[in-house]
């Protein structure tokens, strides 16, 4: 009762990765729900604030950091048993900037970097928005550079 391999993935001593391809999809799945929650959490009714507050930035910052590890776990599964190449390894490198730039825009409020005075309520502001979405994209840019281009077991 041999499940079927999933596409032209390498092996790890004669076993396909494929278990660690669906871990990794499955702890992405999780952190995006996550993420959602966060971000709009009147879509599960739960919204109890006009502004995006302390607490949402937080829940969809760890949503979002769920989502990198899950996509790192799975992306790092196709390369199988091979060396990563330098691509690879700077992928890994961009989605920690990615994050910590997401992070340091998200909470700038609450590090006391924002452009309101206080003691007002810390929000999320658009400049945040911009700065998350910025970091965002680093992410995005850093998975992009994990995947394996070449098939697997050939050597350039």
């Amino acid at each position: 009762m041999s499940n079927p391999p999933l596409g032209n993935l390498p092996e790890i001593n004669g076993i396909i990765s494929r278990d660690r391809v669906y871990f990794g999809l499955f702890v992405a799945t999780i952190g995006f729900i996550i993420f959602i929650l966060g971000a709009k959490p009147e879509w599960f009714g739960l919204d109890r604030s006009p502004v995006v507050g302390f607490v949402q930035i937080t829940v969809f910052l760890i949503g979002l950091a769920i989502v990198c590890l899950g996509g790192y776990i799975g992306l790092a599964a196709l390369w199988g048993g091979q060396e990563k190449s330098i691509a690879a390894d700077i992928g890994l490198r961009l989605i920690s900037t990615g994050y910590v730039i997401a992070v340091f825009t998200g909470m700038a409020d609450i590090f006391g970097m924002s452009v309101i005075n206080t003691p007002r309520v810390p929000f999320f502001g658009p400049w945040q928005a911009v700065g998350v979405q910025i970091g965002m994209g680093i992410i995005a840019l850093g998975m992009i550079l994990i995947v394996p281009f070449r098939k697997p077991g050939k050597r350039s």
